[in-house]
């Protein structure tokens, strides 16, 4: 099954579904943006909307991108916020936005299916203003390296959705391939992850 298609599968139960990984990444990007505010956001990768209403609280406005038509469905109908537009966007291609025009870029759990991310990291560097920065939650590598993926369950059938492993030096140098610089980087555990390797890892950039 392709990546587009599992998600459009997974939006019917993917808010109630067991997920510590997103419950903890939705916790991670609450601390992280935790009394900052910002004029214009970009989130890419939205789904069904799990942290847009966050950002919509944190910025004047906010751009929501998905190719999964289900999951940007559930979006919508999760936030009903005037300053939140969502659209249908491939991020593999030209991202649908103007140059320079974003204050902050917010990207978590998406880059695992995504092969290149030197384009990825291109595109951010195009769009945002500058000073601007980019948020990433990723699946940490380590995690990737157990052959760890995202995964749902229909019934007794179980899909894994095809991913990518990324190295943490492929995320740090494909920024600054593509003039951002890392202010921090921070690895993250759920509170059932006792003794095994981190469940994420967050970077922040700045253009």
């Amino acid at each position: 099954m392709s990546i587009q298609n599992a998600y459009n599968d997974w939006s019917v139960s993917y808010d109630t579904d067991e997920n510590l990984t997103r419950d903890l990444d939705q916790k991670v990007l609450r601390e992280a943006l935790a009394n900052l505010h910002f004029k214009s956001i970009l989130e890419i990768g939205c789904g069904t909307g799990k942290n847009t209403a966050l950002l919509s609280q944190t910025g004047e406005s906010v751009h929501a991108l998905d190719f999964s038509e289900g999951m940007i469905e559930k979006a919508k109908k999760k936030v009903r916020v005037e300053n939140v537009k969502f659209s249908m966007a491939d991020l593999t291609k030209k991202w649908p936005c103007e140059d320079e025009s974003y204050d902050l870029i917010v990207c978590s759990l998406v880059l695992e299916h995504i092969a290149d991310l030197s384009f990825i990291f291109s595109e951010a560097f195009r769009v945002l203003k500058k000073k601007g920065r980019f948020l990433i939650n990723e699946l940490h590598p380590f995690r990737q390296y157990e052959g760890k993926k995202a995964r749902f369950n229909r019934g007794a059938e179980m899909t894994e959705i095809p991913a990518f492993v990324h190295h943490i030096s492929d995320f740090t140098n494909a920024a600054s391939g593509h003039g951002l610089s890392l202010v921090t980087l921070t690895e993250r555990w759920h509170e059932a992850d006792q003794n095994k390797p981190p469940r994420l890892i967050s970077f922040l950039f700045e253009k």
